[in-house]
């Protein structure tokens, strides 16, 4: 599972058991990204990977890592294929919550990524439906699990909803409303 994670949050956590208990999944791997070509600029990285490790030390089965700013990989088609020479034997998923499948279309070569991989979505509050209309749902169909790649399984159990985007603004507000009792 890759991301920024800018906090990493329950919401991840969230996703990590559901794939490793439904999927039997050896471990999940957290790959911290040194940078989102999507998103704006993040935190630091050994910042985010210290926050990423911290969140996950109660989860072994969970390999926080900067293997991404090791390899020299920017987009996730590159490190797919980066980690799949680098690791000929392991059997990979590529992992992400349905508020990221509605946005895998504008994900460099996601369709090349969609052939090297199967994909497992973890349905998120407020992208359920997600999987109705993702590009990617309309050109492999949804799986009842996660074969050979291509293909595309949907997992679903409780839900969580946190997000790093939520979080950042809400430390932001606070940020905000300090400076402002700051203020003389």
């Amino acid at each position: 599972m890759g991301g920024s994670f800018d906090p990493a949050h329950d919401g991840h956590l969230y996703v990590s058991e559901i794939a490793h208990k439904l999927l039997k999944l050896d471990y999940v791997w957290w790959l911290v990204s040194p940078g989102n070509p999507l998103k704006p600029e993040t935190g630091a990285l050994g910042t985010r990977l210290a926050r990423a490790r911290a969140a996950a030390r109660r989860h072994p089965f969970i390999r926080v890592t900067d293997i991404e700013q090791r390899l020299g990989t920017r987009y996730t088609i590159d490190t797919v294929k980066a980690l799949k020479r680098r690791f000929p034997h392991a059997r990979f998923v590529w992992l992400m919550g349905s508020d990221n499948l509605e946005q895998f279309a504008r994900w460099r070569r996601w369709q090349e990524t969609a052939r090297l991989v199967p994909i497992a979505v973890v349905r998120r509050p407020g992208s359920v439906l997600a999987p109705l209309h993702a590009p990617l749902a309309r050109r492999l169909g949804v799986s009842r699990r996660a074969g050979l790649a291509p293909s595309l399984v949907i997992l679903d159990g409780r839900r969580n909803w946190d997000s790093s985007t939520a979080l950042r603004a809400e430390a932001l507000g606070v940020m905000a409303e300090v400076m402002v009792n700051l203020t003389p």
